[in-house]
């Protein structure tokens, strides 16, 4: 550990995490925009579900740690199983890090079923289901108190967004991701936390 010591932020989830850091990524452009205040940590694996992440939470996030991130945010979208459980687990266990360690969770977004069918061969994720998956995940997050971004809304919102958003029909162009990142930071500006996360509200390192 390097210091001074900065707030961190945990990225953590399945490929559109992993994929995030990549150029004009929405992970790459939330470390840019806390350079000198926040340190970015990319937690994402292709191909991971939330049953998975559940397993090896104590891996990723050891509890014995003296330092605990400041905010985690939680992706696996279309890859959660068991929404309900796979979640709540989650929660429960990122929420007694410490108490000042915050959680978002992100939706799946949409996607572009042709250019999905097209690169991958797959035809199983339908908008559909992302759309149910997605407003379950927030119906969730509403009843545990938790926030969560709606992303098949947020990106619904945007003309041209299936042929815009998208490389493959699922993973991210950097139009996708400003829109991610642009909610991210929605979030952060609109919560009531203390201390603040919102980058406008943290100092600047040896400013």
């Amino acid at each position: 550990m390097v210091g001074p010591r900065r707030p961190q932020f945990v990225l953590f989830g399945s490929s559109i995490v992993e994929y995030s850091f990549g150029q004009e990524g929405w992970g790459a452009a939330l470390a840019d925009i806390y350079a000198r205040k926040a340190d970015i940590f990319m937690r994402g694996y292709g191909g991971w579900n939330s049953r998975k992440a559940v397993q090896v939470l104590d891996e990723v996030f050891p509890k014995e740690d003296a330092v605990q991130p400041s905010l985690v945010i939680v992706y696996f979208g279309i890859m959660i199983q068991c929404v309900h459980v796979q979640m709540a687990l989650m929660y429960l266990f990122l929420s007694i890090l410490s108490e000042k360690t915050r959680v978002i969770f992100l939706t799946a977004p949409p996607v572009n079923e042709a250019q999905l069918l097209q690169v991958l061969g797959q035809d199983g994720r339908k908008n559909e289901l992302c759309q149910k998956y997605a407003d379950a995940c927030v119906e969730l997050c509403q009843e545990m108190g938790i926030k969560a971004i709606n992303l098949c809304n947020a990106f619904k919102q945007h003309d041209n967004w299936l042929t815009t958003c998208f490389t493959d029909g699922v993973h991210l162009t950097p139009t996708g991701s400003k829109i991610v990142a642009k909610e991210i930071l929605k979030v952060l500006k609109e919560a009531d936390w203390q201390p603040s996360l919102y980058w406008e509200d943290l100092p600047a390192e040896f400013a």
